[in-house]
C-alpha cells in the first residue's frame, strides 16, 4: 500500500488497522506496514506558526477538524494525529490524544487525560473516562491492537494494553488493568478465563487480587493483582451508565 493513500483512507474510515471476521479481530498487516513506511519517509520539522515549539515528522501532522465533520474537539491541549479516524458525534475532552492508525467510532466520549494508542479500535457509544490508557500496537505488525467494542464503559484510570479485546457492552471499573500477563477470573461462572483473555460481552470487571502460591509470599500474606468479573450487566447497571444525550 502507498503510505499517503493509506493515511487518507484511515482518516476516512475506509480501511482499518484491524478487522473483525466472525468473533475474531486480526491486524491488517498491510495497513500497519504503510504506517511504518510513513514514519521512515518523514523528516523532523518545526511546526512553527501552528504548534510553536513542537517538532515531529513533516508528513504526519496533527489533524484539523471543521464543524461540518461533527466531531467536538474541545480546546485545551488535545491532539488527533494524522491517519486516525474520528467519527461524527465523537467528543474529545482536553487534554487527550488519539494516535496514528486509531479508529474511534460514532458517539464515543474520550475524556480528559485519556490516550487512544496507535491502531487501537474503539467502537460506537464507548465512554473512555478520565485517565484511561488504551495501549498502541504498531510493532510487530502481525499483532492485533487493543479493541474496545460498541457500548463499553471504561472507568477512570483503567489501563488496557497488549492487544486485549473488550467485547460489546462490557464495563471496566476504575483502576482495572488488562494485559497479556494477567489472568482474568469470572466469579459468575466460577472459571479462570486465562491470561490476556477477551473480556466477555456485558461483563462488569473490577480490580481484584489472588494469593501468591510461593510459601514465603503466603507467610507474608502477599497477593497479586487480577481483574475479576463480578457480575454481568442488568437494568440497574445500564441505568447508572446511561449516556446523557444533552452532552452530545
Amino acid at each position: 500500500m502507498n503510505w499517503e493513500e493509506t493515511l487518507d483512507q484511515l482518516e476516512e474510515g475506509t480501511v482499518r488497522a484491524a478487522e473483525k471476521e466472525g468473533e475474531t479481530w486480526s491486524a491488517n498487516i498491510e495497513v500497519k506496514e504503510a504506517i511504518l513506511a510513513a514514519f521512515k519517509k518523514g523528516n523532523n520539522v518545526n511546526y512553527a506558526g501552528i504548534y510553536d515549539g513542537f517538532v515531529d515528522k513533516h508528513n504526519i501532522p496533527p489533524r484539523m477538524f471543521d464543524a461540518e465533520e461533527g466531531v467536538r474537539l474541545v480546546p485545551g491541549g488535545s491532539s488527533v494525529r494524522r491517519g486516525a479516524y474520528v467519527a461524527k458525534g465523537v467528543i474529545i475532552m482536553p487534554p487527550a490524544y488519539i494516535n496514528i492508525g486509531a479508529y474511534v467510532d460514532e458517539g464515543t466520549m474520550i475524556d480528559s487525560h485519556a490516550l487512544v494508542g496507535s491502531c487501537a479500535q474503539i467502537g460506537k457509544n464507548v465512554h473512555l473516562s478520565a485517565g484511561v490508557q488504551i495501549g498502541g500496537v504498531l510493532e510487530p505488525v502481525g499483532l492485533s491492537p487493543v479493541v474496545i467494542e460498541d457500548d463499553c464503559f471504561i472507568g477512570a484510570g483503567a489501563v488496557i494494553v497488549e492487544g486485549i479485546l473488550v467485547k460489546k457492552g462490557a464495563v471496566l471499573a476504575p483502576g482495572v488493568t488488562l494485559s497479556k500477563s494477567v489472568p482474568v477470573y469470572d466469579c459468575v461462572n466460577e472459571v479462570m478465563l486465562g491470561k490476556g483473555a477477551p473480556i466477555p460481552e456485558n461483563a462488569v470487571v473490577i480490580p481484584g487480587s489472588r494469593p501468591i502460591k510461593n510459601e514465603w509470599a503466603r507467610r507474608q500474606e502477599l497477593s497479586a493483582y487480577c481483574p475479576v468479573i463480578i457480575k454481568y450487566r442488568d437494568e440497574g447497571s445500564d441505568a447508572s451508565l446511561e449516556l446523557e444525550s444533552a452532552l452530545r
